[in-house]
């Protein structure tokens, strides 16, 4: 099958087997390309380890530190007459290289909210790996079956309060926009922190603490974004963020329920970067478009793979010794214009999107956004990275590949437990 990029909205509903198999094998070269770690994790459970951040950081520990990895993802796989999911491909392409270089990868394709998901996941550590030391929480779903009460839950995107619009970009049409919002009920909210909270972070750690298949000193992280001026009125301050405000509560006691077996706990703030998720959301196209600008001019700009490389620095290129896994914490760095960065804020998050969040990064961004208009769009911002972003998520606009070439869309991954 020839295979081309059909974009409706902010989805592609076409994926490229082989483009997303260049696209995984780029970032597992950027990682080798890294320092090697050593010290990093040597048995990774990556829950939401098909696309985006999830599998930058199941790439890292595994090519970056010899990690055995298990992933849990909820993907498609490709028949011969329509292709599978990107995050499909993703694993296929990630387990190939994996055991090509003889590091254990094994996945489980399933409802990760569901407790048979858990179980089967706990008797495959007990089977193959015996315990893990590092578990990432990085599971992004529209809606949630909850394991207890049965019920499907929906997640909205709507600010808290009052209506609020919001600027934005037809990235199709190249041209700006607007958008109005009116607030979420409480229901809504509700709905959006039982998704995207930190209950079922929660609810895997006390399961795989109650197993006995945490090592000591085993670390978990989840995945936020806090953001600036600009995403804050739709992202932090609306009924996403009350789910993300849910994960700084929810870490306190998952920290200290790890703290019995010399553990930690934290939420890991990663940049903003074009995903499936961020494309949905009004204003971060218009916004990502202006910051890959600034961010390219400084000198910073990062991606997923990038971040998670500076994550695991975070998290395992600290001092040695003390009492515990957070002892091991790197907490401030010094930056490219001397700088000292405080990696680890107030709230005990990590913050591995310093470089977005960089004063002079953020000033530029909000001088730019009253600025830009449909004539100076082009000028001001970079539409063309944002849409080629957009469509790699897709395997699309990769180097190196024919995308005039016949392309087969039925992929393997093995072994692969499907529930």
């Amino acid at each position: 099958m020839v295979i081309k990029p059909r974009v409706r909205g902010f989805i592609c509903v076409t994926t490229h087997p082989a483009g997303c198999r260049a696209a995984v094998k780029e970032q597992i070269d950027y990682i080798k390309a890294q320092p090697a770690r050593p010290q990093g994790p040597k048995r990774v459970l990556v829950l939401g380890a098909s696309t985006g951040y999830g599998l930058a950081a199941r790439i890292t520990a595994a090519f970056g530190s010899g990690a055995a990895t298990l992933g849990v993802f909820f993907e498609r796989e490709g028949t011969d007459s329509k292709p599978g999911t990107a995050g499909w491909y993703n694993s296929a392409a990630f387990h190939e290289f994996a055991q090509a270089q003889g590091l254990y990868a094994r996945s489980v394709n399933g409802d990760a909210f569901s407790d048979e998901v858990k179980a089967r996941v706990i008797e495959i550590i007990k089977a193959d790996l015996g315990q893990v030391d590092q578990v990432v929480y990085s599971l992004a779903a529209p809606r949630r079956k909850h394991p207890r009460t049965g019920e499907v839950i929906s997640s909205t995107l709507k600010p808290i309060g009052a209506p609020i619009t919001l600027k934005g970009l037809d990235t199709d049409k190249g041209v700006l926009t607007e958008t109005t919002l009116q607030p979420a009920s409480q229901e809504e909210i509700d709905g959006t922190v039982a998704v995207m909270g930190g209950e079922d972070w929660q609810m895997w750690i006390e399961a795989l603490l109650q197993a006995g298949v945490l090592a000591d000193g085993a670390t978990t992280q989840a995945f936020t974004y806090v953001g600036e001026e600009i995403t804050q009125a739709i992202y932090w301050n609306g009924s996403i963020g009350a789910a993300k405000k849910d994960l700084d509560k929810r870490v306190l006691s998952i920290r200290e329920q790890l703290a019995g077996i010399g553990g930690d706990a934290r939420v890991a703030v990663l940049k903003a970067v074009v995903t499936q998720a961020s494309a949905a959301i009004p204003t971060m196209p218009l916004y990502l478009s202006l910051l890959f600008k600034v961010m390219k001019a400084e000198g910073t700009h990062e991606g997923c793979i990038e971040q998670l490389d500076t994550l695991y620095d975070i998290l395992y290129g600290g001092p040695a010794g003390g009492a515990g896994a957070a002892s091991h914490l790197r907490r401030e760095l010094v930056d490219g214009k001397g700088r000292a960065v405080a990696l680890l804020d107030g709230e005990g998050r990590l913050r591995a999107d310093y470089k977005e969040m960089a004063a002079e990064v953020q000033q530029a961004v909000v001088a730019l956004w009253p600025q830009v208009t449909d004539a100076n769009l082009t000028e001001l911002a970079d539409l063309d990275a944002y849409k080629s972003e957009f469509l790699r998520l897709f395997g699309f606009g990769i180097a190196g590949v024919d995308y005039d070439a016949d392309v087969a869309t039925e992929v393997a991954i093995s072994p692969l437990d499907a529930l």
